[in-house]
């Protein structure tokens, strides 16, 4: 099968949960044999087209950096033409590139499939573009319930969005070395909703059990943090390690008993997927915006929480939890099912296309007519 992914931003631009799982999904569809080709804006040096690595192709839509153009949109049709794919999956990230997409793929008789992996601001909810996005294509993968539901809101059908999920790399789980680093890991990005600061206060009102804690990720509140940690006094037992590479993330969640997860917005919290995995209990403080408790809902070495004294309390009854090095209950997440979901979700999106010419060529119409309009009056 030949895929072809939209998204202007890359991994190799910026990382982010979109970019990352852009990557992992078109590597591992090219290392099962199918042709996966990325169109973006160009990343690499030179003057060429095209680039390889990893055996998928980055194909250039636009040369200057990624900045949610209009040009991205017009060039787009004609990029995916020369790709010639069976399956068109694009990012959420930008309405008028799924609208771009949409209208390549009804041309091209490749079905349109979006992988909406955040949900849009509050203050988009209502942009008919967003509207637009959701309702077009065959099928809307999202990676949680959570996200489902937004999807749903702007108005697509149940049964064209389907869960799908983050993968994880179970072999390199089993196969990574305990480290004992500390007790409790916290995993992010720390940004505005990290929210560390709710496992922060619940770790000071245990000064008097003994734990230590690790902090993995950087981000632009992190001098914030480090500033809390000091005036809760709790700083000789709470460490920033910053960025990690996987494997030694993996070897803190093997050496740790708890892995505590806060943040207020998470379409998908992989790392504590990783985490929990590695044998760690889980805590999750509730939050609307972020999916983490789904990941514990029937899981018995985990606990939700919903306020301050809950989840202290949670981390000492996790704290009593047996060791364990491995759980097996999270084995639907590996990687390989997970892209075999993907493989189902493209099949099914073919069937629902169709080839009815009156369809297709009303397709195009609306599509086109959308489409110039945000580009031409600018909305």
């Amino acid at each position: 099968m030949r895929v072809a992914f939209v998204s202007e931003t890359v991994a190799q631009h910026r990382e982010t949960g979109v970019t990352r799982r852009l990557r992992r999904t078109a590597e591992g569809l090219a290392a099962r044999g199918h042709d996966a080709v990325v169109c973006c804006a160009q990343w690499w040096e030179g003057d060429h087209e095209t680039f390889e690595q990893n055996d998928v192709t980055y194909r250039r839509v636009t040369e200057e950096a990624p900045r949610e153009s209009r040009r991205f949109a017009l060039a787009l049709p004609a990029v995916l033409r020369a790709a010639d794919p069976d399956v068109i999956q694009a990012t959420a990230a930008v309405p008028s590139h799924v609208l771009a997409a949409k209208l390549a793929g009804v041309v091209l008789r490749a079905p349109l499939v979006v992988d909406w992996y955040a949900s849009p601001d509050a203050g988009d909810a209502d942009d008919p573009l967003w509207r637009l996005a959701a309702t077009l294509p065959e099928l809307v993968l999202a990676p949680s319930e959570t996200v489902k539901t937004r999807v749903r809101e702007l108005g697509a059908a149940d049964d064209a969005v389907r869960v799908v999920p983050n993968g994880i790399d179970l072999d390199a789980v089993r196969a990574a070395e305990p480290r004992d680093v500390a007790d409790v890991v916290y995993s992010r990005r720390l940004d505005e909703d990290a929210n560390l600061e709710s496992l922060l206060l619940a770790l000071a009102e245990l000064r008097d059990h003994d734990w230590s804690a690790l902090v993995v990720g950087d981000g632009p509140e992190r001098g914030t943090y480090e500033r809390q940690v000091r005036d809760l006094r709790i700083d000789d037992r709470v460490s920033f390690a910053g960025d990690l590479p996987l494997d030694d993330r993996l070897s803190a969640f093997k050496g740790a008993h708890v892995y505590a997860q806060t943040a207020r917005r998470e379409a998908f919290p992989t790392d504590m997927l990783r985490a929990l995995a590695c044998g760690c209990a889980g805590v999750v403080e509730y939050h609307v915006g972020s999916s983490a408790h789904e990941l514990v809902e029937r899981e018995d070495r985990a606990f939700r929480t919903t306020s301050e004294q809950e989840l202290t309390e949670a981390l000492v009854a996790a704290s009593e939890m047996e060791r364990l090095d491995y759980n097996e209950n999270f084995a639907a997440y590996d990687e390989r099912e997970v892209l075999d979901t993907y493989l189902d979700c493209y099949r099914e999106a073919i069937d629902r296309m169709g080839v009815v010419e009156l369809a297709a060529v009303a397709g195009v119409v609306v599509v086109a007519v959308a489409l110039v309009a945000l580009l031409v009056v600018g909305l």
